[in-house]
């Protein structure tokens, strides 16, 4: 059987080539990158923006307090990613108490979250992967049985809740009439792959059915789909699905090639905000270069962070994107904080 190790450095191998062929390697200079200095001050006022707008029942949420469970697993990982613990860290009191808020979302089914969340499976993703992490670096010895009780039945709903293609709808299929879309799917994938990770069991059978779901879901051009329906192909998602196959395991030095050949040519220029779900899009699509590394992260990290840092608020947020501040400020100090390989699931 082919070790994880072995699959990783195939994988970096392929990816080395593809970035050749798509001319990155070859570049003689890279772009300019902001200094030290300007990415650490933007990062701090981010992060001291998200702590401050934590509310004192540990949870955040998007404009119109949408969606608490998705934004404070979000607002969790930003925080998780400065390299703070439950425990130790600047920012261990909103860790803490982002845990608690979580924990206390973990229903009898399994869910985290609310069943009356038109789009419940987004929170339920980002959480498995936010406490997974963090389950990662526990030291208290009841506090660990509780995360691994909470993620042990957030694995069994998310697998009750695969559609028939494989997929995830922004509900469980039951509840959502068998229904799926591309990005809720990323979002679960990512999210076992965190629980695998961190010891809890994860059947293979549902990660082999997303994998196939998103290969039904790819263009001949190399764009995943909106759905297993059609719907067109998504630079967003596109970006999305490579970083969910790289987290099932799935290197096939084939068919991802083409979806990051379709990257390059709808994600490679950082200004083009054309298309929707920027940030979305390019939180996936940093991962899969951050993990490349080379010429071809240090060209496109240049360019988006200085992107990024350009449209950072006075008050050290961010407020571009219809679903608020939290997320795209959460979104934004992710990728800035990329390097720093804090958590296991971002690491190369």
């Amino acid at each position: 059987m082919t070790t994880m190790s072995s699959q990783l450095t195939r994988g970096a191998r392929w990816l080395r080539v593809v970035a050749f062929v798509l001319g990155w390697a070859a570049s003689a200079s890279a772009s300019a990158a902001p200094s030290s200095s300007q990415l650490k001050r933007t990062i701090d006022r981010g992060l001291e923006w998200l702590a401050d707008h934590q509310s004192r029942l540990g949870h955040w949420a998007a404009n119109d307090d949408r969606y608490p469970t998705a934004m404070t697993a979000l607002a969790g990982i930003a925080l998780l990613c400065e390299g703070s613990t439950t425990l130790e860290g600047r920012y261990a009191p909103n860790i803490r108490k982002a845990v608690d808020f979580l924990v206390s979302r973990s229903r009898r089914n399994g869910l985290i979250g609310d069943a009356r969340d038109d789009h419940y499976t987004y929170g339920h993703g980002f959480s498995m992967l936010f406490l997974s992490q963090v389950l990662g670096e526990e030291e208290d010895a009841d506090r660990r049985e509780q995360l691994i009780d909470v993620l042990r039945r957030a694995v069994v709903f998310t697998g009750r809740a695969q559609t028939t293609a494989g997929g995830w709808g922004y509900v469980s299929a039951k509840d959502g009439y068998d229904y799926d879309e591309g990005s809720t799917t990323i979002t679960q994938v990512q999210g076992l792959r965190g629980c695998r990770n961190a010891g809890i069991p994860v059947p293979k059978e549902i990660i082999g059915k997303a994998v196939r779901y998103i290969k039904k879901c790819t263009t001949r051009e190399g764009a995943v789909q909106y759905n297993s329906k059609g719907g067109g192909g998504r630079p967003a998602i596109t970006a999305a699905a490579i970083a969910c196959l790289f987290n099932a395991g799935d290197y096939d030095d084939k068919y991802v090639p083409r979806l990051l050949a379709y990257c390059h040519r709808q994600l490679g220029n950082i200004a083009n905000q054309s298309f929707g779900h920027w940030h979305y899009a390019h939180y996936y699509y940093s991962q899969v270069l951050y993990r490349e590394g080379g010429k071809a992260w240090e060209e496109y990290r240049n360019k988006i962070f200085a992107q990024i840092i350009s449209e950072a608020g006075s008050d050290g947020s961010w407020s571009q994107g219809y679903i608020g501040n939290v997320y795209t400020t959460a979104i934004n100090l992710t990728i800035l904080q990329l390097p720093r390989g804090a958590l296991p699931i971002y690491q190369r």
